[in-house]
């Protein structure tokens, strides 16, 4: 059933979302997440409405392997950040299986006391087997997040690996969390997603870890030498940390703080903001051809056919592109 005709209209979720109420966001959100049509198209007015009071948050992206203690560190991160006053989103992205396309969506458990507080605001999202550690509708998410009045929006990967790029291309800020003994110190000069972070946090540095940690910390700093530098001028800084005890927490907020001084005085900050949303235009055009492409009947008996040739090499992968593209656009 189309969320459109759940008796809210689009000045009540606008309203709603203004006004901070986190039950209609969350069904603002919900009506994004929908593959109905009626649906995306209620979204995409209710997104339009909103646009001029957006922008105003510190966009934090936070990846890193599974098991490196990302949820952990979000709660520990949050709650310091409450109590300096912040208004605090948590936009989780959990893994979605490719054999019955379900999501345990369990990060509301995993931060239960962040959960509880009325400053904050946790929204596990599935990402449908959307590539880059994010979910397709992350960005509105943000928006409405934005619009909500919370300042501080922190983005969750999957936690997959190095593909984990594209959360890069919706944050100010990227956090890339590491542990030791993980083998990253040896593949660290190879990970992409290394040179991309803008500060990396080698976590779980306690009890017996912590010289590890330390040792781990020194390896990280070696291998950024070899890496160019940053256009923003910005040199990316390794720390140790600890999300249990915690410790470091203010250490990192100022190295946030001075990375986004330094950002928006030399423009990096608002130029990449708007070159972020051209990324954004350019991807969603693609999604929507796509789904042209595989929703129009004639152009998916083509397609078929193409599939069939290709799987029976008959037709070589670039020649089937070539062949539907030219079908679909004579």
């Amino acid at each position: 059933m189309s969320l459109a005709k759940k008796n809210l209209t689009l000045d009540q979720l606008k309203s709603g979302v203004l006004t901070r109420d986190r039950l209609i966001l969350s069904r603002a959100i919900t009506l994004c997440e929908s593959q109905l049509l009626e649906d995306q198209q209620m979204a995409t007015q209710l997104i339009d409405s909103i646009l001029s009071h957006t922008g105003k948050s510190l966009r934090i992206g936070v990846t890193g392997i599974p098991g490196v203690g990302k949820s952990t560190f979000i709660e520990a991160f949050g709650l310091f950040l409450l109590k300096k006053g912040h208004r605090i989103a948590v936009l989780s992205i959990d893994p979605t299986s490719k054999l019955n396309h379900g999501s345990i969506l369990g990060d509301k458990t995993r931060m239960n006391e962040l959960s509880q507080n009325r400053n904050a605001f946790i929204r596990p999202s599935p990402n449908s087997g959307h590539m880059g550690g994010i979910s397709e509708k992350t960005r509105e998410n943000i928006l409405l997040c934005e619009a909500a009045g919370f300042d501080v929006i922190l983005i969750e990967t999957v936690g997959v690996g190095q593909s984990e790029v594209a959360v890069k291309d919706l944050s100010d800020f990227l956090l890339l969390l590491m542990i030791s003994g993980a083998g990253d110190e040896l593949q660290g000069i190879k990970r992409g997603l290394m040179e991309l972070a803008d500060m990396i946090l080698v976590n779980k540095s306690d009890g017996k870890n912590i010289e590890q940690s330390k040792q781990t910390k020194i390896v990280f700093e070696q291998a950024l030498h070899y890496f160019p530098n940053n256009i923003n001028q910005w040199k990316i800084p390794v720390e140790t940390i600890s999300s249990r005890q915690p410790t470091n927490l203010d250490q990192v907020w100022q190295y946030i703080n001075d990375y986004i001084t330094l950002t928006k005085t030399n423009d990096y900050f608002y130029n990449n903001r708007k070159d972020q949303n051209l990324q954004w235009f350019h991807e969603g055009l693609s999604n929507q051809l796509l789904k042209h492409i595989f929703q129009d009947p004639k152009l998916s008996v083509k397609k078929k056919e193409i599939e069939q040739a290709i799987q029976q090499d008959k037709k070589s992968v670039a020649s089937g592109i070539e062949a539907l593209l030219k079908y679909a656009f004579p």
